[in-house]
């Protein structure tokens, strides 16, 4: 499993391994996502239109593709936070992974840890003999200051 660690070199090998190459465009990504402060989570669109605020000149298809290509890798987590966008984070040791709570009606998203998800994941992929990647629990609800407009 990829760790927040993972650095240019250690993707550089395993591309070449796999018969890819680390292109300057995938080397900044992987660095823009370890600088990004912890518990953001980016859509294709955001990461593209950050890149080029910062004067990094990346298409927005080669943008998809190297986020398809680093969540196939584990380098990075691919969420679904109930919009229509995907959600892109890096991926971290397994004692960091989190899950979202998000609210229906605003968007808001809490990042929480609960061990017992980790584990009871671990068991059924031990037990059907998967080799576990991820295991991330979205629970969709409505937040208390949503449900104060909708009762006012």
């Amino acid at each position: 499993m990829a760790t927040s660690s993972y650095n240019p070199n250690a993707l550089r090998a395993e591309l070449n391994g796999k018969g890819g190459r680390l292109t300057p465009q995938r080397e900044k990504i992987l660095t823009f996502f370890q600088e990004l402060p912890g518990g953001e989570h980016l859509s294709a669109e955001a990461l593209h239109t950050m890149l080029h605020e910062q004067e990094i000149n990346v298409s927005i298809s080669t943008v998809y593709r190297t986020l398809k290509l680093m969540t196939q890798m584990g380098i990075l987590r691919e969420l679904d936070l109930g919009d229509d966008y995907k959600y892109y984070e890096l991926n971290g040791p397994r004692t960091t992974h989190h899950h979202h709570l998000i609210c229906t009606k605003c968007g808001t998203v809490i990042e929480f840890k609960h061990d017992s998800i980790l584990t009871i994941g671990s068991k059924i992929t031990d037990k059907e003999g998967f080799q576990l990647l991820d295991c991330q629990l979205s629970v969709h609800g409505v937040c208390a200051p949503c449900q104060r407009s909708i009762t006012s």
